[in-house]
């Protein structure tokens, strides 16, 4: 990479395509989505959804954006690593995620595929390596993607997950809503209007982009914040945002270098698939060196 660091080196080729995907019209994001079903690549998103007793919405979509950024910077993720080939390849694509639901046996036979489990309180999510879908292993293609609402909290809370190599399950650190601290992602999420009609799997999906896209423009543009974020654990944060405020994150982030370079600002565009129309603005989130 240009800053000569491994870290999120993987996720170079996401860059040129992160430009190029915000500048299409409705009508290219619907050709550009044509993708040949033989080398469709996803990030599978497990959350786990047992009877009776709802995970958080605020921890899941969190644990969403900060597990598959720390996957994409994990060590094994770097040049010579385990997962180096699986996360480069699938970063050439569409970066498609998708969230299923297990609960009990479901959720333990998934424990020793590759990825990263987060906890925060009673939710837990587990983030897999990219591969074919194709290929899916059985255990995860059975899993369900439907049926992932639970009721919204509407009290953020921070969460970060691994800090450096993770092989085992890792507790992550919930801390109330503070100034200064550790390098923080901001998700934000409409509050109001079609989008804001989301379901939590689908809007997991989404946050998970967002940790992505962030790892991957800050391995380009500031390699020293990226590799303070990935020792915090990737923390990061969702808010749900008034209509005003969302529009205004729109406007500052419609061209998207000028977003990131002067605000620390990505967005999430949608290609339509299900949920929302083709080229949605599903979610904007910014970088910042602390919680504010």
């Amino acid at each position: 990479m240009s800053n000569g660091s491994p870290v999120g080196a993987a996720l170079e080729p996401l860059l040129t395509r992160y430009a190029a995907w915000m500048g299409l019209d409705e009508a290219q994001v619907l050709t550009d989505r044509d993708e040949d079903p033989e080398q469709i690549r996803a990030i599978q998103i497990v959350l786990r959804l047992e009877k009776g007793d709802p995970p958080s919405w605020q921890a899941a979509l969190a644990l969403a954006a900060t597990g598959c950024a720390a996957l994409c910077t994990d060590p094994r993720a770097e040049p010579g690593g385990e997962w180096f080939d699986a996360v480069s390849a699938y970063s050439q694509g569409h970066i498609r995620k998708v969230t299923r639901r297990a609960r009990g046996a479901q959720w333990e036979a998934t424990a020793d595929l590759p990825g990263l489990t987060l906890t925060e309180g009673d939710t837990q999510v587990r983030v897999l390596v990219p591969s074919l879908v194709t290929a899916l292993d059985k255990r995860v293609s059975k899993l369900q993607v439907g049926g992932t609402d639970m009721p919204i909290d509407d009290d953020p809370i921070v969460v970060s997950g691994p800090r450096g190599r993770a092989d085992e399950p890792i507790a992550g650190a919930a801390t109330p809503l503070r100034e200064g601290g550790s390098p923080l992602l901001t998700v934000h999420v409409p509050a109001d209007g079609p989008a804001a009609a989301m379901t939590a799997g689908k809007l997991m999906a989404q946050t998970g982009h967002a940790g992505m896209i962030a790892a991957a423009l800050l391995a380009a543009s500031d390699a020293p914040a990226l590799a303070a974020w990935r020792e915090a654990g990737c923390p990061s944060r969702v808010l749900r945002t008034p209509s005003a405020a969302w529009q205004q994150l729109l406007t500052d982030v419609a061209d998207p270098a000028a977003g990131w370079r002067d605000h620390r600002l990505l967005a999430v565009r949608d290609a339509g698939f299900t949920e929302v129309a083709p080229g949605t603005v599903t979610v904007v989130a910014r970088f910042s060196t602390g919680a504010t």
